[in-house]
């Protein structure tokens, strides 16, 4: 029998009794939209914590003052005063791979202007801080070379700050503001960047030249932190090495000596997220796939049904010649169209609802091809998994005995 035979044959039979179709197909559409929409959350929670996590710079490293042990009281991370901007410019010189180099303190204060105040973040940098972070600037201009060797009292901040002491969408460059008393000029208001991958809001900031926050707001010389980045190509772990040794080195550490310092990477950070984003999304696919086993079993137990009515149909076809694997692959198409409509009904559902819930609920969704060619796949195996059985069954009936059968 010819494919188009059995598959027109397959339509007229399901077609016969349209509502006993699509109430045995509401299995695998219920399934498929769910295992679409549970898909599309776990990818975009994936996508939205590798986008926050790229705000960080994918290509840096965080070199931070480590912690000290006191007459054996252990102070936390920061606590020692060792790294030094020299530090970070013997990073720049002699690690091999490295962009850029920025120097960092921080402090929490006020800033204070004529139409307002807020307290925020002050952070100190050198002036490869926006690139190194990939940040554009939104209005002026970012610090120079010059101002971070002159301390000047330039301020650039973010929109947040820019937002909650001058106005939404205001101009402030030009105008003054003091931190700490100590008068600042603003010079720049940098792009919105929103939360971080551990959800603090990186617009709450204000940005001054690392020399300036130390002489005029803390009176230190040390620094707190120093960001690295990498030449294109090279590889963070890679610097992360160099780094380690050019500071244990610098800081005389011996052998058995713990480093005063911390070396992050934004991508230990992202594999562990990921992880569990990957963990969560096959969680819930594992989860919402149970629902298609359902569906198709709800298909087996039609198709068992429809062969026991139609029992003297196969007896006659039987008897004009039909052979057994005619009658099989008859049944087994059944089984798969409807499998397969309903696929496509799921899909279109999985797919319109997870495009609802991120507009109605603000969640992150990501309805990926992959998504819906396994779900459409998985219901398609459904399909010829659970009317194997029952087209089975209807190949092994005798033809005389189907024939006699009331």
């Amino acid at each position: 029998m010819k494919l188009t035979s059995i598959v027109g044959l397959a339509f007229e039979a399901i077609t016969r009794n349209k509502l006993r179709s699509a109430l045995t197909s509401l299995g695998i559409i219920m399934g498929v939209g769910a295992v679409i929409v549970m898909m599309a959350l776990g990818d975009g929670a994936k996508a939205s914590i590798e986008q926050r996590v790229a705000s960080l710079g994918t290509d840096v490293i965080t070199v931070s003052a480590g912690s000290a042990n006191v007459g054996g009281v252990r102070m936390g991370q920061g606590a020692v005063t060792t790294l030094t901007d020299d530090d970070a410019a013997a990073i720049a010189a002699r690690v091999s791979g490295v962009r850029a180099v920025s120097p960092g303190v921080s402090t929490r204060t006020q800033i204070v202007a004529a139409g307002g105040n807020w307290q925020t973040q002050v952070q100190g940098t050198g002036a490869a801080f926006v690139s190194i972070r990939a940040w554009d600037m939104a209005l002026g201009s970012f610090f120079t070379d010059d101002d971070v060797e002159r301390a000047s009292r330039v301020v650039v901040l973010g929109a947040g700050v820019r937002d909650q002491v001058f106005g939404v969408d205001a101009n402030p460059v030009g105008e003054l503001v003091r931190i700490s008393n100590q008068p600042f000029r603003v010079i720049g208001v940098l792009g919105r960047k929103g939360q971080s991958a551990m959800g603090q809001d990186q617009d709450d900031t204000v940005v001054a030249p690392y020399t300036a926050v130390q002489k005029r707001l803390l009176g230190t010389t040390h620094l707190a932190s120093v960001l690295v980045a990498a030449k294109p190509g090279v590889a963070t772990s890679q610097l992360t090495g160099g780094v380690s040794a050019i500071l244990r080195e610098r800081h005389r550490l011996g052998a058995g000596d713990t480093d005063d310092f911390a070396v992050r990477s934004p991508e230990e950070m992202a594999r562990v997220l990921s992880s569990t984003t990957d963990t969560m999304s096959y969680l819930l696919a594992s989860v919402a796939a149970i629902s298609l086993i359902v569906g198709g079993i709800g298909i087996m137990n039609i198709m068992l049904v429809s062969v026991t009515e139609r029992t003297r149909e196969i007896g006659l076809r039987r008897a004009l010649g039909a052979r057994r694997t005619d009658v099989l692959r008859q049944f087994v198409a059944e089984a798969l169209t409807l499998s397969l409509a309903g696929g496509a009904v799921g899909v279109l559902l999985g797919a319109v609802s997870s495009y609802a819930l991120s507009a109605l609920l603000s969640w992150a969704t990501d309805v990926s091809s992959f998504a819906v060619l396994a779900s459409f796949g998985f219901s398609a195996a459904v399909g010829v998994v659970f009317g194997f059985v029952p087209a089975r069954k209807a190949a092994a009936l005798m033809p005389t005995e189907a024939l006699r059968y009331e």
